[in-house]
Order: structure tokens, then C-alpha cells, then sequence
């Protein structure tokens, strides 16, 4: 147990933080995988709204500070690729 007033501060912090970032990072994958599989099924109007969605969602993460803005960069990159390979 803490003896610190600030270290207490952080432990009543930290689930509720945890939470929220949790939050948005399952919201993120669940975006994502909306747009690998709108890719999948070949329609391509749809895959790129959801696609469109995902990035927004991960450079809202970046804003928050959830994620760093090199790994969303790299999701970014990464999902984009995917999705205008199966839309080939």
C-alpha cells in the first residue's frame, strides 16, 4: 500500500484511465476488422468508409493519448495496404 498522497491519487486513477483507454482500443480493432471484412466481401464503397472509420478512430486514440503516433501511422499503413489488396 501506498504512503505517498500522490501515489494514492495515481492508484484511484489508474482504473478508471485503464478503463477508458481499454475502451478505445477495442473499439479500434472492432473498426478495423469491419473494414477487413467489407474488403473481403468486395464492396468497395463500404470498405472505404470503414476504412475511412478506422483511421479516424486511431488518430482520435493518438489525440488521447492511447496510442503513439508512430504505431498509428504504422496501423494506418498496414490496414490501408490490406484492404486495397483484397479489394485487388
Amino acid at each position: 500500500m501506498a504512503n505517498i498522497r500522490s501515489q494514492m491519487k495515481r492508484n484511484r486513477q489508474a482504473p478508471a484511465r485503464r478503463a477508458r483507454n481499454r475502451s478505445i482500443k477495442t473499439e479500434i480493432h472492432t473498426r478495423t476488422k469491419q473494414a477487413l471484412s467489407a474488403a473481403q466481401s468486395g464492396d468497395a464503397a463500404a470498405a472505404r468508409e470503414a476504412l475511412l472509420s478506422a483511421q479516424k478512430r486511431i488518430d482520435s486514440a493518438v489525440a488521447k493519448g492511447v496510442l503513439h503516433r508512430n504505431t498509428a501511422a504504422r496501423r494506418k499503413s498496414r490496414l490501408a495496404k490490406e484492404v486495397a489488396a483484397l479489394l485487388g
